[in-house]
């Protein structure tokens, strides 16, 4: 089925369309043409972060301009009833919004880099799957995805779509009063700030359709540990290629920046390109500052061929 263009659905929250990327400033084209010669010759690994789906309209937690946040942790989700619900009020709001994103011009090129040969794949620290909704196949969802949930009793999953419509059923004209109050702003990760409190209170959180426990999004919280699965993954994406470009992260979480440590322990190449510090910056051996989705779409028409 196809999926639904942004703006479908709720239309008063802040949400926002997907941004046609501006062209490289002189500064950057010289850059990218230093990134564009590293890079030229030998498949490389990517890994993307918040900073890719922006233009999507998607916030991100630490670009410049995002306002503080503090995302609820895995330990504070599983103690307490209360937190799960007011997680799930949120997040049936901010899936309303996240589910109409679509990719941006990022997306596709990293997609276009993949299917002509220049990356060994694709690691993303983003759960909102534009990356696969473009066409890149060879993808480690390193956080997880927003699309599915999973029961902490028994371990089966579930679309999100499907708990959409459980929640829609228990919780009947929630998501427009939520609109009504204009109360509600996006955040991250299919979540939303919610400043009616009684919107919260009242809502009805959805147990297991298997065995009545508890469920939780298919993707890692703060607080929780990367499946190790998907580690070993990525460490092999990273080896097998001859240098490592990150496209929007600020390598704030271990789980993104041990593979630029790794890469360049390696005495691989490390290309960040992300606006604003990062923690990486300090083993980049090329750093841009500059929009993402337009320097990869740069990138893709420019590397040499293999």
């Amino acid at each position: 089925m196809e999926k639904p263009r942004h703006g479908v659905g709720l239309t008063g929250f802040a949400s926002m369309p997907r941004v046609e990327p501006a062209h490289p400033s002189s500064r950057e084209l010289e850059a990218l043409g230093r990134i564009r010669d590293l890079l030229s010759g030998a498949p490389f690994a990517l890994l993307t972060g918040a900073g890719l789906s922006t233009d999507s309209g998607i916030p991100d937690y630490r670009g410049p301009g995002s306002p503080p946040r503090s995302p609820m942790t895995y330990q504070e989700f599983v103690r307490d009833p209360a937190n799960r619900q007011r997680y799930w009020a949120r997040n049936h709001i901010g899936w309303s919004h996240l589910r109409h994103a679509d990719p941006n011009h990022g997306h596709l090129a990293a997609a276009e880099l993949e299917r002509r040969g220049y990356l060994t794949g694709l690691i993303t620290q983003n759960v909102d799957r534009l990356h696969e909704d473009a066409g890149s196949t060879n993808v480690v969802d390193l956080h997880g995805r927003y699309d599915q949930v999973v029961c902490l009793d028994c371990g089966r999953t579930y679309s999100r779509g499907l708990l959409a419509g459980m929640l829609g059923e228990l919780n009947q004209g929630f998501l427009e009063q939520a609109e009504k109050s204009g109360l509600v702003e996006m955040a991250p990760d299919a979540d939303a700030t919610v400043e009616d409190l009684g919107l919260i209170s009242s809502f009805v959180v959805a147990v297991c359709p298997a065995c009545g426990g508890t469920l939780k999004p298919d993707f890692v919280y703060f607080g929780e540990n990367v499946p190790k699965d998907r580690v070993e993954r990525s460490y092999a994406i990273v080896d097998e290629a001859a240098a490592l470009l990150v496209a929007g992260s600020s390598l704030t979480v271990m789980s993104g920046l041990r593979f630029v440590r790794h890469a360049a322990k390696g005495g691989k190449p490390v290309v960040i390109i992300n606006r604003g510090e990062t923690r990486g910056d300090d083993k980049a051996t090329i750093k841009l500052e500059a929009g993402v989705s337009e320097s990869l779409r740069w990138l893709a028409q420019h590397l040499s061929p293999l």
